[in-house]
């Protein structure tokens, strides 16, 4: 059986959901957490399975574009406006619903890749052992919903 650890991060991001029936279709947001599970066969010479700043850097990306940014499908009528008002703080999702479902796919492949890349190049005095990889991605939406993905 592998060993994991968790890394949690809090992040205010908003959504409107154009697929959406009711008032999820409006701009409205959350204070989501996002927990980042990352396993290993096998522990580092310092018997750990990272540090969790390796964690920290591999998810630095994905969770600095979506703080305080707005998620938008770009079917959604006002994408093109909310896009040249607000630019970068529009994360467009091509002819996709940016529910916390996709939203957790997305950072799963993002920080995958990128810890990768740390277990290749490793931070400066943190290496990540061959073989670590994120098992699992969370994201609670609120206090008592949340969505997965699972390697």
């Amino acid at each position: 059986m592998p060993y994991r650890i968790c890394k949690a991060f809090e992040v205010e991001s908003g959504h409107q959901l154009a697929k959406h029936p009711d008032a999820c279709r409006f701009p409205h947001g959350h204070t989501r957490r996002v927990e980042i599970i990352v396993e290993a066969d096998s522990l580092n010479a310092r018997d750990m399975v990272t540090d969790f700043k390796v964690v920290k850097a591999a998810a630095k990306e994905a969770i600095d574009a979506y703080d305080h940014a707005l998620c938008v499908n770009t079917d959604d009528p006002m994408h093109a406006t909310l896009k040249q008002a607000y630019g970068e703080r529009i994360i467009s999702f091509e002819k996709q619903d940016p529910t916390t479902e996709v939203i957790t796919k997305l950072i799963f492949d993002v920080v995958s890749a990128r810890l990768a890349e740390l277990t290749a190049k490793p931070l400066l005095g943190h290496p990540a052992p061959q073989g670590v990889r994120v098992r699992r991605v969370r994201i609670y939406e609120t206090s008592s919903c949340w969505a997965e993905y699972e390697a």
